[in-house]
């Protein structure tokens, strides 16, 4: 239905943006990928897939194309839901899953929480064959706004995860300062 929303954004975390478009703000939904591309930047251009539910219409924003098509492959597959696609997207590059599909790597995709081994070996069957990634993605310039444990936990709670234990997983990984949000929230994601 949307194509791609290009815009200021006016708030950003690692898992919400939002773009303003005429004086209309957009709330998008993204991943740890496209937040790394795009928090720099003050506007933005991203490619989106408009979920309709019952209950809600979800925007969810990616950096480049490649990166929403491989979203939608992987909400093609029983069982793998949006929450479920966007933490996979999260930990993995799609150039990553790619390999791991090629090679059928299930234990490299089982570390994604939430990620059985029967769901990994069905993600595979599934997708062997439809992920072909190029190397090189468009690149969208993205403006960091809040701490950065804050932002992880912000973002790991909009991934479904519950605020105590995403607290406590924040709290494990070792910090000094020098770590961005993405790295504090890919090894916050290892340790639940």
């Amino acid at each position: 239905m949307f194509a791609y929303i290009e815009g200021d954004l006016t708030y950003k975390s690692p898992s919400l943006l939002y773009v303003s478009v005429n004086g209309i703000a957009y709330e998008v939904n993204i991943t740890l990928q496209t937040y790394s591309k795009i928090q720099s930047a003050d506007k933005c251009k991203l490619f989106t897939h408009l979920q309709v539910r019952e209950d809600a219409w979800v925007m969810y924003g990616f950096a480049d194309e490649t990166e929403r098509q491989t979203f939608r492959h992987l909400l093609g597959i029983s069982g793998v839901g949006a929450a479920t696609a966007r933490l996979i997207l999260s930990s993995l590059k799609p150039a990553e899953l790619e390999r791991i599909i090629a090679s059928e790597d299930a234990a490299s995709l089982q570390k994604v929480k939430g990620i059985g081994a029967k769901s990994a070996q069905r993600i595979i069957l599934e997708l062997k064959g439809k992920l072909q990634i190029a190397q090189e993605d468009t690149l969208i310039a993205g403006t960091a706004h809040n701490t950065t444990e804050n932002d992880a936990l912000f973002a790991l709670v909009n991934l479904g995860i519950g605020k105590a234990a995403a607290q406590s997983a924040i709290k494990k990984v070792k910090n000094d300062g020098t770590l961005t949000v993405e790295e504090i929230i890919k090894n916050a994601l290892q340790l639940l």
